[in-house]
């Protein structure tokens, strides 16, 4: 999710359900090391729980890296050994690090001594030309022997040659059957499945036998699908947000916010997708889309948005 969950889409998803955890973009540890960290690793204290992910290969500069993102509030430290991109290849993390198991968990044993938080996982069922459950059942065992608890698998095959990130995200086949199987076989880690969940209904059909579920892009393209989350998962007596109260809500954010200097689309960028599926979709997109980037933007052009939405919605209703 690089360049996607930036801490102003953290802040709109939390609107919607306060107990799902979310988790950043993934961070290089040379960024967080010396780059701009109240840029990058700044949060809100809405946002908890939040997990900050890293991407890496050098034990110690992975220790280094927790430790600043524990110093930031971040309750989670997840090591990412699943994007296939060829940048991240370049720097020899992400998916590649599936093949070197013993570095990984050499980087666990590293940041485990420097930080209290949670260090976890997230990977791929495995890489290439990997055929049945052996590497995925060697990568997560060697992990686990280091400190590793929680695992979040994406039940897709990474093709590191041939294959482009977003074709990496729909070509190889899910595979959910060997996530299963893994549980199976370690009951005692926290296997959560990753890819290709859309709803919360096919959510609660993995949690059946499987302990989290991660949504993606449709958590990101479709936010309001995680309205009910924290009723049906969490809490039988949360409430459920409607789209005008979570916009409602994020209208302090916003006057917080440009009121800083950040510009209004860094915010309304990742809320178009908010009335997705429902009428007035279009009008609330296009008028963010249209708007939002004019000099002097603020937090009016969302509430005509809103306004634009529901009048759309409305003369839907009234021509049926």
């Amino acid at each position: 999710m690089m360049d996607w969950t930036d801490r102003h889409d953290r802040y709109f998803l939390r609107l919607i359900t306060r107990h799902a955890r979310l988790y950043t973009e993934m961070l290089t540890t040379g960024a967080v090391i010396h780059g701009d960290r109240a840029r990058l690793l700044g949060l809100s204290s809405e946002e908890h729980p939040v997990a900050l992910q890293l991407g890496g290969a050098e034990p110690d500069a992975m220790a280094r890296a927790a430790a600043i993102g524990q110093s930031w509030g971040y309750d989670e430290i997840n090591i990412n050994c699943g994007c296939p991109s060829d940048r991240v290849q370049a720097g020899r993390f992400g998916a590649c690090l599936m093949a070197e198991p013993d570095l990984v968990a050499a980087c666990v044993r590293a940041m485990r001594r420097e930080v209290d938080v949670p260090v976890t996982v997230k990977c791929r069922i495995g890489i290439d030309d990997d055929a049945g459950d052996e590497r995925l059942r060697r990568f997560v065992g060697t992990v686990a022997e280091a400190g590793v608890g929680v695992f979040a698998i994406h039940a897709r095959k990474a093709w590191l040659k041939g294959l482009s990130p977003k074709q990496n995200r729909e070509v190889p086949p899910l595979d959910y059957a060997m996530v299963r199987r893994l549980k199976a076989d370690r009951p005692e880690l926290t296997i959560v499945l990753n890819g290709g969940i859309e709803t919360l209904d096919q959510a609660g059909d993995f949690l059946a036998d499987l302990d989290g579920v991660m949504l993606g892009r449709a958590a990101y393209q479709t936010p309001y699908v995680l309205a009910e989350a924290d009723r049906r998962f969490f809490d039988p007596a949360a409430p459920v947000p409607t789209r005008r109260e979570i916009v409602e809500r994020l209208i302090g954010y916003i006057d917080r916010e440009t009121g800083i200097g950040v510009p209004l689309a860094a915010i309304t960028r990742h809320i178009l997708g908010l009335f997705a599926g429902v009428p007035g979709a279009r009008a609330w997109r296009r008028h963010l889309s249209e708007n939002a980037h004019c000099p002097g933007a603020d937090a009016s052009v969302v509430r005509a948005a809103l306004a634009r939405a529901e009048a759309s919605a409305a003369a839907v209703a009234r021509a049926a």
